[in-house]
C-alpha cells in the first residue's frame, strides 16, 4: 500500500482512539450510584490564588460506596475546599467536621439514572462524530493523493471498516455504562 495512504489511515485511526478516550473519560464524571473518587474529578480549588484540582490539595477517599471524604493536606484550605465543591455543582452537600470534609453520596432516583443515561447517549453520539469526521477528513485526504483509483476505493473500505469497528467499540461502552447506571 502507498505509504501516504497508510499515513492518512493511521491518521484517522489515532483521531478514532482520541474520540474513544474522551468518551471513557466523559463516562467517568457520569456518576453510576457508588460513590467514586473520580467524581470530584472536575472540582477545582482557589490555592493562594490560582485555581489548582481537588487531588492536587487533598487526599479524596471512599470508605464506602454511600460516601467521599477529602483530607485536606492544610486545614486551612477546608474552607476552599468546600467552595470549590459548591462550585463545581455535581448536587452534592459536603459536610465540613474542621477535620475534613465529608460527602454523602444519594442514593439516584429513577428520574435520575435515566438523565444520567441520556447524558451517556449524548456523550457516545459525539464519540461517533469525532469517529466519522475522522472518516470524512481521511476520505477526503485520500482523494487528493496521486494513487490509482482501485487503491483509493480499498483505501476507503479500509477507513470504512476501521469507522465500522470504532463505532460498534463505542455502542459496547455505552452499553456497559448504561448498565451501571441502571444497576440499582
Amino acid at each position: 500500500m502507498d505509504e501516504d495512504i497508510q499515513f492518512i489511515i493511521d491518521t484517522a485511526k489515532e483521531a478514532m482512539d482520541a474520540a474513544i478516550k474522551h468518551l471513557e473519560k466523559q463516562f467517568v464524571n457520569i456518576r453510576a450510584g457508588k460513590a467514586s473518587p473520580a467524581m470530584l474529578g472536575s472540582v477545582m480549588v482557589d490555592y493562594y490564588g490560582s485555581q489548582t484540582p481537588l487531588n492536587q490539595v487533598a487526599n479524596v477517599n471512599t470508605p464506602d460506596g454511600r460516601t467521599i471524604t477529602v483530607q485536606p493536606w492544610e486545614k486551612s484550605m477546608l474552607q476552599e475546599i468546600e467552595r470549590g465543591i459548591m462550585l463545581a455543582n455535581l448536587g452534592f452537600n459536603p459536610m465540613n467536621n474542621g477535620e475534613t470534609i465529608i460527602i454523602n453520596v444519594p442514593p439516584l432516583t429513577e428520574e435520575r439514572r435515566k438523565d444520567l443515561a441520556k447524558q451517556a447517549k449524548a456523550e457516545a453520539e459525539d464519540a461517533k462524530v469525532g469517529i466519522r469526521n475522522a472518516r470524512k477528513d481521511a476520505n477526503n485526504d485520500i482523494k487528493k493523493t496521486d494513487v490509482s483509483e482501485d487503491l483509493q476505493k480499498n483505501a476507503e473500505i479500509d477507513v470504512q471498516e476501521l469507522t465500522d469497528k470504532y463505532v460498534s467499540k463505542v455502542d459496547q461502552i455505552l452499553g456497559v455504562k448504561e448498565k451501571e447506571i441502571m444497576t440499582v
